[in-house]
């Protein structure tokens, strides 16, 4: 597997972006605004992630995503790294991560590699969603938010 830049022209890979957003157009606003990463296997792409510059000296992780036949083999890990590793090199200080409350594996993922709970963003599902989001079994309303140093 490669992990590389994506680079418009090509056609973005909106089918893995909306695995983890399901917001066409703030997908599309990511895009426009970040920088887009690939995983490839056999030329397929079946892994995604955005860097996006939010403050001064802080990028934000957006839209990790692994496709559903390649889930559990450790591709999201690599992808969580490689971003890690990437925003370290293009200077960040600071590199964050929203995710929903009810996500437990991607909640225990991000403190897997090196991530801390800063806070948790109230109803953030609601109020950016029209309709609502159920993951678990349970209606997704709150963002929980982590960070981790790069220094």
């Amino acid at each position: 597997m490669i992990i590389r830049a994506w680079v418009p022209p090509e056609e973005p890979p909106m089918e893995l972006l909306l695995l983890a957003d399901p917001s066409r157009p703030l997908v599309e606003d990511y895009l426009l605004r970040g920088q887009c990463f690939v995983a490839e296997k056999d030329s397929k792409m079946i892994g995604v992630y955005v860097l996006l510059p939010t403050r001064p000296e802080t990028v934000e992780l957006v839209n990790v995503a692994v496709q559903e036949s390649e889930q559990g083999k450790g591709i999201g890990k690599q992808l969580v790294a490689h971003a890690v590793h990437t925003a370290r090199e293009m200077g960040y200080k600071t590199i964050e991560v929203g995710t929903g409350s009810t996500g437990v594996a991607q909640l225990a993922l991000y403190q897997k590699c090196g991530f801390r709970m800063t806070g948790i963003d109230r109803d953030f599902f609601i109020r950016h969603y029209d309709e609502p989001i159920y993951e678990n079994g349970m209606q997704l309303m709150d963002m929980v938010r982590l960070s981790q140093d790069l220094r």
